[in-house]
């Protein structure tokens, strides 16, 4: 399987060839965040036409088909829509935080996507404290949102804020829950650490039935987290028009558009890096024809292809469920997926102490 260190690796080499030490290091960091940037635009246009066809299907209609072929050039023009649009300013709003509260949104979600393995050797940051990073980072999000919701002057979106804000801060616990059940079991909070300990077996395999528990745990609450249906109380348009970010438009209601559908990546992508492998191809013990076949296959293919089906279970979520309600949604966390996820942790420790896995 190609390793993409060795492409980074002469990049690294070269820019030092011909710059001083800490120049290589300036020119390195703009790269990578040119590219990081890209692909986080790419990947937001592709997840919106994507969620658009996979709704229409559902409920037996076409979707985008006007602007391109088959509609795919839809995204692109509703960027450019968005970008020249007004950005309006709300009378006897508090400014500074009015207009801060989107970017702390679209920086959490950049810091925690920068942090996504995207191949064999293709990773941004890859700290021994991986795990504990993305946890950190995600959770910056959240402020941008109260901050929208406090400083529009607006009922509804305060509204909308708080909702947001008990929920995520709520679904967090149990997926820090699910990430500590997983740290666990590998032994490391490194990323690159714990998909190579995947090579023999994917941890939803290996780690019996703890680790299925805690990924459906993990599911449950990622789709909370991210605000998505059937959790996407601070949004209920039959309730508060647009939640937290009614009042905001042009590019900055584009960036709170943006993050919701990377916080989705985000959430698919870490669930594919702690139990599914990451970009680590299947490998089956003994079966050495096959795995050589597997390894065939790029390692950016494997990660894209795992990302894509959970994320479809999750759009799939939100295109069949009714909306919960706000009581029912707090409830489902505190009394049902908190306990049984420390419970799961519980169980995995003993696992792990005793060798009771594979």
């Amino acid at each position: 399987m190609f390793d993409f260190s060795e492409i980074t690796t002469w990049i690294d080499q070269f820019l030092r060839t011909y710059l001083e030490p800490w120049g290589a290091v300036l020119v390195e960091g703009i790269l990578v965040g040119l590219a990081l940037l890209v692909t986080y635009a790419i990947i937001a246009l592709v997840l919106i036409y994507a969620e658009r066809k996979i709704c229409a299907f559902f409920q037996c209609r076409l979707g985008p088909n006007r602007v391109g072929p088959l509609g795919l050039l839809q995204p692109v023009a509703d960027m450019i829509k968005i970008l020249l649009k007004e950005l309006i300013v709300i009378k006897k709003s508090d400014r500074f935080l009015y207009e801060l509260a989107p970017f702390l949104v679209i920086v959490s979600s950049m810091l925690a996507f920068g942090c996504m393995p995207f191949g064999r050797g293709l990773l941004a940051i890859d700290f021994n404290v991986g795990v504990f990073f993305i946890m950190a980072v995600s959770s910056i999000g959240v402020l941008g949102i109260l901050l929208a919701g406090w400083s529009s002057n607006n009922k509804f979106t305060l509204i909308g804020a708080m909702r947001s804000g008990a929920q995520m801060i709520s679904y967090e616990l149990s997926i820090g829950v699910t990430m500590l059940t997983v740290v666990v079991f590998a032994g490391s909070m490194q990323i690159s650490e714990i998909i190579n300990q995947q090579y023999n077996g994917w941890f939803i395999f290996t780690g019996h039935i703890p680790m299925i528990i805690a990924f459906i745990i993990y599911l449950i609450a990622g789709t909370a987290e991210t605000n998505r249906g059937p959790f996407d109380l601070p949004e209920a348009e039959s309730e508060l028009t647009a939640g937290y970010h009614t009042e905001y438009s042009g590019i900055h209601f584009g960036f709170y558009y943006l993050a919701e559908y990377l916080n989705m990546f985000i959430v698919s992508g870490i669930a594919s890096l702690l139990f599914l492998g990451g970009w680590m191809p299947l490998h089956i013990p003994g079966w050495e024809a096959f795995n050589e076949i597997m390894n065939y296959i790029p390692s950016v293919i494997w990660f894209i292809i795992k990302t894509a089906v959970i994320m479809f279970i999750i759009i799939w979520f939100k295109w069949t469920f009714p909306r919960l309600r706000i009581d029912q949604l707090i409830k489902l966390e505190w009394k049902y997926l908190l306990p049984i996820g420390l419970l799961n942790l519980l169980v995995m420790t003993l696992m792990v102490i005793l060798g009771w896995h594979f």
